[in-house]
């Protein structure tokens, strides 16, 4: 019962002007933490808690990406013009990284390591990168905190949901399981 009781080691701060400890915690639950890692290694908390942020944003992209692509929703024209390649022939799912020449996974991977690298740097915990919430800024702390607490949890459930259609894609070639795609 002690992993589910709020953790009573101080209030973890950041630039947002909230508790991150406050983030992202489920009532009646509080916050989970049943290894104790915030009481033995409670330096590295903001650490895990911009992993957590940034690999949600991925997620959610990565669920709103296969749900366009597996609606046959594309690009027109060519991916990879030299090896004749349209965006449409790239099949859907977790085939689809097959279909993409080596050069065009370089490019992927270099555009990903100048994000990490310059624009949303690691070591930026608090997970503001200076865009704005669709380009506005939001000064109150409260609405703040309740966004990044919407942010966290659909961030989490993107995570599941993104394991789930990739799961399902590889055993049952059904990424959706109740909608049938083919």
């Amino acid at each position: 019962a002690a992993a589910f009781a709020p953790a009573q080691s101080g209030r973890v701060a950041t630039d947002l002007a909230v508790s991150e400890l406050e983030l992202g915690v489920t009532e009646p639950l509080g916050v989970y933490d049943p290894l104790g890692w915030l009481e033995t290694e409670p330096e590295a908390f903001e650490r895990r808690r911009a992993v957590e942020r940034k690999h949600g944003r991925v997620a959610m992209a990565a669920v709103l990406g296969s749900i366009i692509h597996h609606n046959d929703i594309e690009f027109d024209g060519y991916l990879s013009p030299s090896a004749n390649l349209k965006f449409s022939d790239v099949p859907n799912g977790v085939d689809g990284i097959r279909a993409i020449p080596t050069a065009g996974l370089a490019q992927i991977l270099a555009f990903f390591a100048l994000v990490e690298l310059a624009w949303m740097p690691a070591s930026k915990y608090d997970g503001d990168y200076g865009v704005g919430y669709f380009g506005t800024d939001i000064k109150d702390p409260e609405e703040k905190a309740r966004k990044l607490n919407v942010e966290l949890n659909n961030g989490r459930a993107a995570m599941m949901g993104i394991l789930g259609i990739m799961v399902h894609d590889v055993l049952e070639s059904k990424p959706f399981i109740f909608i049938d795609m083919n």
